[in-house]
């Protein structure tokens, strides 16, 4: 690690655990509206002409991956996205810029996407875009964040220097 291009482990903790609070509170916000509006009762509203919010239950992970897996995967899937999140804030230090930003990402959708396990045993999804009659599987906030995130993330591999945190 370079000492010039080093932040503090509680600095590079405390980005990653702000945006991670910030996406878990735009998420279970959504998505208590949501269940207020579109899911009681259920009903789907055009947004426009490739969007609506559409309620969907979704028992596997992001973008309904993982569906049919039933049994004891929601737990699995639970302790997996817990897990995970822990392990971002723990490795925060060794983090490159852009990773953090991804990480803060990927772990508030993580918790966002759990807490709705451990509430109903699946996750709330409600966005539905859509190109005539083929739709992608219907996700959430925390879903969206996790792909940003990610992209983030593989975008530094290829931007930033491999020399160490900056």
């Amino acid at each position: 690690m370079q000492e010039a291009d080093a932040r503090p482990p509680v600095t590079a903790r405390r980005l990653i655990l702000g945006i991670g609070l910030a996406v878990l509170i735009a998420d279970l916000m959504t998505k208590q509206f949501m269940l207020g509006w579109i899911f009681d009762p259920p009903r789907r509203v055009e947004i426009l002409p490739f969007l609506n919010f559409a309620p969907v239950w979704n028992p596997g992970i992001s973008f309904g991956m993982l569906a049919d897996a039933g049994g004891m995967m929601p737990m699995l899937l639970t302790a997996l996205a817990l897990g995970v999140a822990a392990w971002i804030v723990w490795k925060a230090p060794a983090f490159r810029r852009l990773e953090r930003i991804g990480a803060g990402l990927i772990a508030g959708g993580a918790v966002g996407n759990a807490l709705d396990r451990i509430r109903f045993g699946k996750v709330v999804d409600f966005i539905d875009v859509y190109v005539q009659t083929w739709h992608w599987p219907a996700f959430n906030i925390a879903d969206a964040a996790i792909t940003v995130g990610a992209f983030f993330w593989i975008v530094s591999l290829f931007v930033e220097k491999e020399n160490g945190p900056t």
